[in-house]
């Protein structure tokens, strides 16, 4: 995310991401340009619907606008209401509190900011147009932040059924029938959490599959330097989908 002082310079900014793109600098897979309005509201004023992540309300992003401001922009949707909770919300979105304390204390009524999904393979060339042109820039890695959640949340579910069976076996026979009946909720919840979890895990891989055909479509008509450097983003991206895959089989089936 880059936050700019007014519209000029938010626009700016997002055609700096489409030159960057453009020469492969980085590699843009969704874009919005937003503005906070008076009210404290987000709206969206382009969503940049030439990148293969098409639907902003649907993304990472649209939950970040949707963590920003609330209800967003006319063509997008209401992101706030789709999830329940803000901590879903943050899952969604793959951000922690404190990346979205930062943006939102540098967000203020008036302010601009361009919101990015972004493959960089060093943070130079991003930070030195945006430095040029005025904006502030903040960065999170998306499943980093995810895969945290998933596991401290599901962690501290075990850890109450892990307490409460240990109190189970030494209770009379009377506290049993009550302490199960807990025990059963907390199962209900950890079942409910790794569904969410599972859902996020698809989302996650219908991204990536758009991510690599649009830059395998780029890399059939860029010349060779571009070329190698397409294909080389398309296996880090690859790679990275696979690890995450991995450790998301690895937290299911409850392995270290």
């Amino acid at each position: 995310m880059v936050v700019f002082d007014n519209e000029l310079k938010a626009y700016d900014g997002s055609k700096a991401l489409n030159d960057l793109d453009a020469e492969q600098s980085i590699s843009v897979h969704s874009k919005a340009v937003i503005t906070k309005k008076d009210d404290g509201k987000v709206e969206v004023k382009d969503s940049g619907d030439e990148f293969p992540i098409r639907t902003v309300g649907g993304t990472a992003i649209g939950s970040l606008i949707g963590l920003l401001g609330g209800p967003i922009g006319v063509g997008i949707g209401a992101v706030a209401g789709t999830f329940t909770g803000l901590f879903l919300d943050m899952d969604r979105a793959g951000v922690n509190g404190e990346f979205l304390d930062d943006v939102s204390k540098k967000l203020t009524s008036g302010k601009w900011a361009v919101v990015a999904d972004i493959s960089e393979d060093w943070e130079t060339p991003l930070d030195t147009r945006m430095s040029t042109i005025g904006g502030t820039i903040y960065r999170t890695s998306r499943q980093s932040v995810m895969s945290q959640q998933d596991a401290k949340d599901a962690a501290a579910i075990q850890a109450d059924i892990d307490r409460l069976k240990a109190e189970q076996a030494k209770s009379k026979a009377e506290d049993k029938a009550k302490i199960q009946a807990k025990i059963d909720n907390l199962n209900k919840k950890l079942k409910a959490k790794k569904e969410q979890a599972k859902q996020r895990s698809e989302q996650r891989k219908a991204d990536t599959k758009a991510k690599i055909e649009a830059l395998k479509k780029k890399a059939q008509t860029a010349k060779a330097e571009r070329k190698a450097k397409i294909e080389a983003r398309i296996a880090e991206i690859q790679k990275e989908e696979k690890e995450a895959d991995d450790e998301f089989v690895k937290w299911l089936e409850g392995k270290d």
